[in-house]
């Protein structure tokens, strides 16, 4: 830090050094609270909503405040400093970072209809007195008559007409305010649905099973096994990776000579650690499940079991469920479970496993039988619901296509249990004919859900009050669980019959499985489609006869021919000292003047709007499926459209305030290929505007833009013939103007040549000096190149251009173009990536692959001195800074990184902040900024650490370097 410059101290970056800040400020803050409860409620949460937290102001501001006069506890008017200035610009930042009320209202569809009919009446009289459209002045005037904002600025206003008119004609149109509103609702819309993006690890993990034998089911513990039952008895017990950690066939133990038995369901009671199988002989068997050794099982069944359910419904007490052919639902309720099985265990073994034939077992004290007649077709699931006391069963009848009733009678219970029950009297016991003829529900008793073609799969959620149910006709419906009259959704897009639902109640998403093997994700609240997995891609193939989900692994099971475990593709788990600016690294970023907004672009097409003034994010697009990833971005003269270029060769023309895509660039070629774009610019020549493109096609591509222009596909103008002839021969990877009528192109091979932008025709052409062409394995690369004008030490232009091994090379571009000299600028000679430059060329900043950024003052710069020290350097980022931009009327550096941040810094590098941290600052209030604390991953990265093997040798700075004078933030 330079000597003499008052800063924070580093352990209280956030408090007043002052005994009474605490009491001060809680006495400030319930001043406040005072002030508003005691000015009457709202008329409307929503506002009351916005002007509470527009009223609240940070802690530092509060600071502020206070720190002009330590002995006063406010601000007086005899106070004329500029920091009172800095003050207003302060609370004009916090104001500026929300929407106005009105486009709130809007957007958040709170506006009624007819306040909107009133708006546009109001326009089309002005349209039909006037041009057509509104200028800035009547739309102001427009929206404090028709929506009443009060708590809207004027300037706010303007920035949002700005915004609309983004050709910046002065007026705009009805359709125009329309069209705004809507895109930009969309874009929020489709920003909210990207943060619930959920995905499955593709292909999926697969185990063979062979035999061709079908897996009945498959469950998972909640230790992670995964447990599978073929229809032959063979149980299989897996790790969540799907290792197989063990096998037997559990029909294999009886006599030679038995009939073969086969399973058709089974469940898991994982309180009691038991196996629940039903099988074709109408047994229910139990097995123990860490040995599966037989423990005992209810024989004589009236019918064959074709589903079974468990529900724990409380200490020691639980409910097994199963349904049949005959469309009825058994319900076996069993109270002291542990003992009961325990005493059903030492009876005699039949085929070598205690055995209880299910009269006896009904009539037992701790037991209670049900059975209801519930459908007209066989049972397709059967389930216990604790959540609801309910039991859910389903069907492919239409007419009883899904009934949710009770576990037992409402009314009479006692008498109607007493016959089914075993009844104690003096001591003596009575025994009671168990009859086996179904009841029938009341109506009051259940709901029936009418379905066309029934239900293969349900699935009922307490949380969200939410049934989903889906069968043959491919579609999945959507109920509130009190009422059958209509779905309130229906989820499209399975082409072949659902076999498979589950809820995940704690992510708000429905995981959807079809017979094809083609596995959806859906979101609950939007009811849209997050994520398909067909069988191609997931590696399930033939018809899925069972499927699973375990929340507690984030895995869904699925079994056919094999056994397929897909896991979902969980969010990185950030430290909660980080704060990340996007999910994805971020490939470019630029200031917009005229709105006072930072926009950054990533790998995944996300474009993200963050207000320069707070740090705040004002407003996201982009990160469809239809989208590249954006390797480069400018904007307009104007700072009002948004140029991007893309990997896919186009470049597209964006209203960055609400997201529409105005324009798409893109070159036709012969073979319909379009190769990436590395670089763009915007510039006007004469009184003509231009966007001009370069990358790895090699060539110049220069596309006008007309207002009048209203092609939505464009492509560019006939390539100058100089560039056809004579051009680069390597991938152009910066393209740099110099008004009036210079550009300059670098190439991969090291190759500058500096072009005349009217005539089209090569002026000089640069190639890297000797010293660095003759050493091999150096990086000849040119990535970033700029012009100087302003210098003293020259009359002529200068181009500046990254070396080899962290250098800086000097030319004069006049005469033909020479050499002038070359510096080393990295520390650690790492490529410099990127270049900028104050707006009067005296300080030229400089960033390195290592997230390095150093600052050299060119007004003293001595062509003569090899090794020239920066005047402060700093460690901005962990990776590659991808953005620099200098905002010279604020004083502040912009930089971007692929580390997936964006940051704000003094231009002495004192870390204000990144933007999406939870702190808003303002760049006019040092005390607001994270300085002098530095990004933690900055200060923990090894490269930071002083011990490591590039921190160790020596530099090519001088020996006498002065430590004070060299900013060594990080």
């Amino acid at each position: 830090m330079p000597a003499g410059r008052n800063v924070r101290s580093s352990s209280t970056p956030g408090r007043l050094e002052t005994q009474h800040v605490t009491s001060l400020l809680s006495e400030l803050r319930c001043t406040g609270e005072r002030k508003r409860n005691s000015s009457g409620p709202e008329r409307r949460g929503h506002r009351s909503a916005v002007n509470k937290e527009s009223k609240e102001e940070p802690e530092w501001f509060i600071r502020e405040l206070l720190k002009q006069n330590k002995r006063r506890h406010s601000v007086t008017l005899g106070e004329k400093t500029p920091t009172l200035r800095r003050q207003r610009h302060s609370r004009a930042s916090i104001r500026s970072l929300k929407h106005p009320d009105f486009m709130n209202c809007l957007i958040d569809e709170t506006i009624s209809l007819d306040i909107l009919q009133k708006l546009k009446v109001e326009f089309e009289d002005f349209e039909r007195c006037g041009s057509g459209c509104i200028d800035a002045r009547t739309f102001g005037h427009l929206v404090k008559k028709c929506l009443g904002s009060s708590h809207t600025t004027n300037e706010q206003i303007q920035g949002l007409f700005k915004k609309i008119d983004y050709s910046g004609q002065g007026r705009i149109s009805w359709g125009q305010f329309c069209t705004h509103v809507l895109q930009e609702h969309k874009e929020r819309e489709e920003s909210a649905r990207r943060s619930k993006q959920a995905a499955f690890t593709l292909p999926a993990t697969v185990k063979a099973l062979g035999q061709g034998i079908p897996v009945v089911n498959i469950r998972s513990t909640h230790d992670g096994t995964v447990v599978t039952v073929r229809d032959d008895g063979a149980v299989c017990l897996w790790s969540p990776e799907l290792r197989l950690h063990k096998t037997k066939h559990l029909f294999n133990e009886g006599p030679a000579n038995r009939k073969s038995k086969w399973a058709s369901n089974f469940t898991l009671i994982p309180e009691y650690k038991k196996l629940v199988i039903v099988t074709g002989d109408r047994e229910i068997q139990f097995y123990d499940l860490s040995t599966l050794e037989p423990y005992c099982q209810i024989s004589a069944l009236e019918t064959v079991p074709l589903t079974l359910n468990y529900g724990y419904t409380g200490p020691d007490k639980c409910c097994i469920l199963y349904g049949d052919a005959e469309g009825c639902v058994t319900i076996i309720l069993i109270s002291s479970f542990g003992d009961t099985l325990r005493l059903w265990n030492k009876f005699p073994k039949v085929e070598n496993i205690p055995n209880i034939v299910i009269d006896n077992a009904a009539t037992s004290p701790n037991v209670t039988f049900v059975r209801w007649k519930v459908h007209h077709d066989w049972v397709t699931q059967a389930r216990y619901f604790p959540s609801f006391q309910a039991i859910v069963s389903s069907s492919g009848d239409d007419s009883s296509a899904l009934v949710l009733g009770r576990v037992l009678p409402l009314t009479d219970a006692g008498q109607r249990l007493s016959e089914i029950r075993e009844s104690c009297y003096e001591g003596k016991t009575k025994k009671v004919q168990l009859s086996w003829t179904p009841q029938t529900r009341a109506s009051s008793e259940q709901t029936v859900f009418t379905i066309y073609k029934g239900v293969k799969s349900f699935d009922l959620c307490h949380k969200h009050s939410l049934l989903i149910t889906g069968g043959m006709d491919r579609l999945i419906r959507m109920w509130n669980p009190h009422f059958s009259g209509k779905p309130t959704g229906i989820l499209k897009g399975h082409c072949a019959p659902v076999v498979h639902l589950c809820i995940s109640s704690e992510d708000g998403h429905v995981f959807s499985v079809s017979i094809d093997g083609t596995v959806k994700v859906w979101d609950i609240q939007d009811q849209c489609c997050l994520f398909t997995a067909e069988a191609k891609a997931s590696g399930i193939h033939s018809d899925v006869t069972a499927c699973s989900y375990s929340s507690a692994m984030k895995s869904l099971f699925v079994a056919a021919d094999c056994v397929a475990a897909l896991s979902l593709m969980m969010r990185q788990q950030v430290c909660r000292r980080l704060t990340l600016s996007h999910n994805e690294a971020v490939t470019c970023c630029g200031y917009s003047e005229e709105f006072r907004e930072v926009v950054s672009c990533t790998e995944g097409s996300v474009v993200k709007v963050w207000d320069l003034d707070t740090g705040r994010q004002v407003f996201e697009f982009g990160g469809t499926r239809d989208l590249s990833a954006i390797t480069c971005m400018t904007f307009d003269l104007k700072g009002r459209r948004l140029i991007t270029g893309g990997r896919d060769g186009c470049l597209k023309i964006w209203n960055f305030s609400n997201g529409q895509c105005l324009k798409t660039l893109k070159k036709g070629t012969d073979d319909g290929k379009c190769l990436e774009v590395c670089h763009c610019i915007f510039l006007k020549v004469h009184r003509n505007c231009y966007v001009i493109s370069a990358g790895r096609d090699r060539t110049i591509d220069i596309y006008s833009d007309a207002p009048g222009d209203l092609r939505h596909v464009q492509k560019p103008q006939p390539s100058w013939q100089d560039d056809l002839n004579n051009g680069h021969k390597e991938d152009i990877l910066c393209v740099v103007q110099c008004p009036p009528s210079l550009l300059a192109t670098s190439s991969y091979d090291g190759e500058i040549i500096v072009w005349n932008v009217v005539s089209g025709r090569i002026q000089c052409r640069f190639v890297c000096p000797h010293s660095a062409e003759n050493a091999e394995g150096l990086d000849k690369s040119v990535p970033s190149i700029i012009f100087l004008k302003n210098v003293p030490f020259s009359s002529a232009t200068l181009l500046l251009s990254s070396g080899a091994a962290g250098c800086i090379n000097v030319w004069r571009v006049l005469s033909g173009g020479t050499f002038v000299s070359g510096f080393r600028a990295s520390l650690f000679q790492e490529k410099i990536t990127i270049m900028a430059k104050t707006e009067e060329d005296t300080l030229l900043y400089a960033a390195d692959q290592i997230g390095y950024i150093y600052v050299y003052d060119m007004s003293k710069f001595n062509p003569e001195e090899k090794s020239p020290r920066p005047q402060y350097f700093w460690r901005a980022h962990t990776s590659r800074v991808s953005g620099l931009q200098i905002v010279d009327n604020d004083q502040v550096v912009l930089t971007s990184s692929t580390d997936c941040t964006v940051r704000l810094w003094s231009r002495r590098g004192e870390f204000i902040g990144t933007f999406g941290q939870s702190d808003i600052w303002s760049i006019h209030v040092p005390s607001s900024w994270t300085h002098p604390a530095v990004p933690y991953e900055v200060l923990t990265h090894p490269l930071s650490l002083p011990d490591h093997d590039w921190l160790n040798f020596k530099t090519q700075f001088p020996d006498d370097c002065d430590g004070r004078e060299l900013e060594a933030v990080s």
